[in-house]
């Protein structure tokens, strides 16, 4: 297990390096076992696989998918100092699949920017942000066909119409899910 204030890639070609997490409220690095099951659903999709993950926060989960294969990921923060820690971490690795940007999920989205085969979303608990990102999604059709979403929330998932649960676990008072759009 690493040492509070760090994460450490489980898997693929950076497996085991530790990264540092800086101190900044609301701030929660997704935990190893729950990256270890995402990423174990995941096994099939991520090798060659063009991801974005929204609220980037420490990054874990796009060096993890970086690590495991994935040939882009599209890391979109709002926060200055985490964009920073982002940009230390790609350097540190020798990324070179990785764009890093300072945005707005909300806004960054509705750019429209399509062509994703996974979408992270772990967003700030409490703020309603993901029926409100599931339905961007949608509208903007930001995934490619069979694309999948990877959702972490608080409590019970609430999704918009238009999603299924592919796949569902829960850690502690986290629910994690892999979710699609319905056919």
């Amino acid at each position: 297990m690493a040492a509070p204030g760090k994460i450490r890639l489980i898997a693929g070609k950076w497996r085991g390096r530790k990264l540092d997490v800086i101190d900044s409220p609301g701030l929660r690095p997704t935990p190893d076992r729950i990256r270890e099951t995402l990423f174990n659903w995941l096994q099939q999709q991520i090798v060659g696989a063009r991801c974005l993950d929204l609220f980037a926060g420490t990054g874990a989960l796009a060096f993890e998918a970086l690590s495991r294969g994935a040939t882009e990921v599209v890391m979109v923060e709002s926060n200055p100092n985490i964009i920073e820690s982002l940009n230390q971490h790609a350097e540190t690795l020798g990324s070179e699949g990785h764009i890093i940007q300072l945005a707005d999920a909300i806004g960054w989205m509705k750019q429209g920017i399509k062509g994703f085969d996974i979408i992270f979303l772990d967003p700030p608990f409490g703020q309603g942000y993901i029926e409100q990102c599931c339905t961007i999604i949608s509208e903007q059709s930001l995934l490619n066909a069979r694309g999948l979403v990877y959702i972490e929330s608080e409590k019970s998932l609430s999704l918009p119409d238009g999603w299924e649960i592919r796949k569902q676990t829960k850690a502690g008072n986290v629910q994690s899910a892999l979710i699609e759009p319905a056919d």
